[in-house]
């Protein structure tokens, strides 16, 4: 046992490390003199949408960077989602709404929606957001900026967190605490091991041409958790990708609840872990119930310097995503026992092979 309490001790280091690393040396959007003017493909798959995407709309009618085409999916919505964007075509031509003509077979309807997106683009570039995101007026800017720095093919970007309820600081912060202690996002770029990637639907951005080329929503269309798998294969196909953590240029209001964030969460937790349900459990015993084997086998300093580690590494984080250090320290248990939820959902799921999202069985 004192061997598995030694495993945990440099495990929990290697975590601090890995959040210092993120620290120091991610990748970042910054600003830059424009160099780039030639057209970018803004791509918004949408189904029942109506409270969120005027917002992004009226974001990007108003970016720094005008030469932009906006393309609108309205994938079936049951609510107001189109006359909403429907409203707005008619304040700005580069925007333009596309009505589903129903779902394929095979295909998940986000999936289809990008691909009927991407196949309507005409831009150099293709961004795809999803219609809870929020942009500053400088953010697709800064983007290709990024691209065009690190001569990269795909760049995503997790979005700050807007948390407005208990219930979301007590899910939210779990996904940026499990990325950020694992992954050193400046091996995303700079590593050729696909292992090594990261994504985040919400944010995508493609140069077209490459898009074209391996058409990755069409490859995926049945893959829940296809922002990762996408990023996995451009690295395969030897294309720079890139991970980032945004700030305020990018954020998004991901969910707006405790069970609305389980939910969510349950669709995606296991792919940050290689897809291996093993290690997500192992992850959840380590950081959870760790502190029992280390505090029971090993010297008393050793355990005041494993947990000196395990805060700081909370601290490290919420710096990184720009959320509040003390309230994350204060959920770090309801954190922990979030996470246990979220497997074990994720586990009926795949056992039951019926998740329903927006309406839909996937």
């Amino acid at each position: 046992m004192i061997y598995i309490a030694w495993f945990i001790f440099f495990f929990t280091i290697l975590q601090l490390l890995v959040a210092f690393i993120n620290l120091t040396l991610r990748p970042k959007l910054m600003d830059s003199p424009p160099v780039f003017k030639g057209l970018v493909s803004v791509l918004i798959p949408v189904r029942n949408e109506e409270h969120n995407i005027h917002l992004i709309l009226n974001d990007l009618i108003h970016q720094d960077f005008e030469n932009i085409e906006i393309l609108v999916f309205d994938d079936e919505s049951e609510d107001n989602s189109a006359a909403v964007i429907s409203e707005f075509t008619g304040r700005d031509s580069r925007i333009r709404l596309i009505s589903s003509k129903g779902l394929p077979a095979g295909w998940l309807g986000k999936m289809h929606a990008c691909h009927v997106l991407s196949r309507k683009a005409k831009g150099e570039y293709l961004l795809f957001l999803d219609a809870d995101v929020r942009i500053s007026k400088n953010a697709i800017l800064k983007a290709i900026n990024c691209m065009q720095k690190h001569s990269l093919g795909l760049l995503s970007v997790f979005p700050r967190q807007i948390m407005k309820t208990t219930g979301e600081w007590l899910t939210v912060p779990t996904m940026n605490y499990i990325l950020l202690s694992l992954l050193p996002l400046i091996l995303v770029i700079f590593s050729k091991h696909s292992s090594l990637s990261a994504a985040n639907g919400q944010f995508m951005l493609f140069q077209a041409s490459l898009y074209n080329t391996f058409l990755p929503h069409e490859k995926m269309k049945a893959n829940l958790v296809e922002d990762i798998a996408i990023a996995r294969l451009f690295k395969k196909n030897n294309i720079r990708v890139a991970c980032l953590v945004g700030d305020d240029t990018i954020r998004c209001r991901m969910y707006t609840g405790f069970f609305d964030a389980v939910h969510g969460f349950s669709k995606n937790i296991i792919a940050f872990f290689g897809n291996s349900f093993f290690t997500a459990v192992l992850f959840w015993l380590i950081t959870t119930a760790g502190f029992a084997a280390i505090l029971c086998f090993l010297p008393f300093v050793v355990f005041v310097i494993y947990l000196t580690c395990y805060v700081l590494t909370r601290v490290i984080i919420s710096q990184i995503s720009r959320q509040n250090t003390l309230m994350n320290i204060i959920f770090i248990i309801p954190h922990q026992i979030a996470i246990g939820i979220f497997i074990i959902r994720a586990a009926i799921n795949t056992l039951s092979k019926r998740y329903l999202w927006k309406g839909r069985y996937l």
